[in-house]
């Protein structure tokens, strides 16, 4: 009996510790690597609207945000590969674009309306998720 409880016990501590393992995998990859502030340089290729913009957007919890004074309204997400997806809208106008991050820098196309065209983005400054 001795034999067969320390290998039931022995069986419990392993899997604990690989239950634990799997949790602190998931705890640090679902941190997302990219939330912080981002400059959003946006530039119009095609269509009648300004020439170019610049954003302050930021990423918490891999949501965009509006992260300056203009009144504008930012709905879009990060997935953990970097895709990006957003919506922006302002009045009766609105644009929605798609693109990727990765590292300290992200790019993408967007259109609305008649115009379409490219963004790019830097990273500005990063929020630490402990």
């Amino acid at each position: 009996m001795t034999n067969f409880a320390n290998r039931i016990r022995r069986g419990a501590a392993c899997a604990l510790i690989a239950t634990a393992a799997t949790l602190a995998a998931t705890a640090s990859f679902a941190v997302p690597r990219y939330d912080g502030l981002w400059s959003v340089s946006i530039v119009t290729e095609k269509g009648a609207c300004d020439r170019g913009y610049r954003y302050p957007i930021r990423i918490q919890n891999g949501m965009l945000l509006n992260a300056g004074d203009s009144a504008f309204s930012i709905s879009g997400k990060v997935a953990p590969t970097g895709a990006i997806t957003v919506t922006v809208s302002h009045g009766s106008s609105s644009a929605t674009g798609t693109g990727r991050l990765g590292g300290q820098n992200g790019a993408g196309h967007w259109s609305g309306g008649d115009c379409s065209g490219s963004w790019t983005a830097e990273r500005r400054d990063t929020i630490v998720n402990w």
